[in-house]
């Protein structure tokens, strides 16, 4: 695959991990994902800066057991960062009425169950007003009496902390998936 030898490339990516892509994208996604895209956005994540994810294979595990981890990590990180990008634009060769927001619904209903996991309401309450509600910010440091500097400072802060709280809800996740 490194050497970019594409009868071997397509073979194991689109033949001998089909099984295992295809359960992925049913455990990550809650709406229709091309499986032709997924591989070949994954193909190229692991192909960025001249295949460097791809040469962290070890073999310490098996390929297939890396390539799991790998692209449950990459999809879980790439759906949560999406979830502001409503309404999801159909696939190529989706029909347009196929489309339903009940994949934005549900991304919606999984940020504001880990919102609400957060301890540290303060928190909360800024990454709500200014990810969810899309307020500006100095109308948000006002509602708080803090200066628009002091707000993104509480905002990298609470950034961080939900993000130390997805990966570990990630780890449960894998962890379910790889039993």
């Amino acid at each position: 695959m490194v050497e970019r030898d594409e009868k071997v490339t397509r073979q194991f990516f689109f033949k001998d991990c089909r099984p295992l892509f295809a359960s992925i994208i049913r455990h990550v996604f809650t709406y229709k994902v091309d499986y032709d895209e997924f591989v070949n956005e994954f193909y190229l994540y692991l192909m960025e800066n001249e295949a460097h994810r791809l040469r962290q294979f070890q073999g310490r595990s098996s390929i297939y057991q890396w390539m799991k981890v790998v692209a449950i990590r990459y999809f879980v990180a790439k759906r949560d960062s999406m979830i502001d990008m409503e309404p999801r634009e159909p696939l190529s060769n989706e029909p347009e009425a196929s489309y339903d927001k009940s994949g934005a619904i549900s991304a919606a209903i999984d940020v504001r169950r880990l919102l609400g996991m957060m301890p540290n309401k303060r928190h909360v309450y800024v990454l709500q007003r200014l990810l969810l509600d899309d307020a500006e910010p100095k109308e948000v440091a006002e509602e708080l009496q803090v200066t628009v500097d002091n707000l993104y400072n509480i905002k990298k802060r609470a950034m961080a902390a939900l993000t130390q709280m997805v990966l570990f809800e990630t780890g449960k996740y894998e962890k379910e998936i790889c039993k």
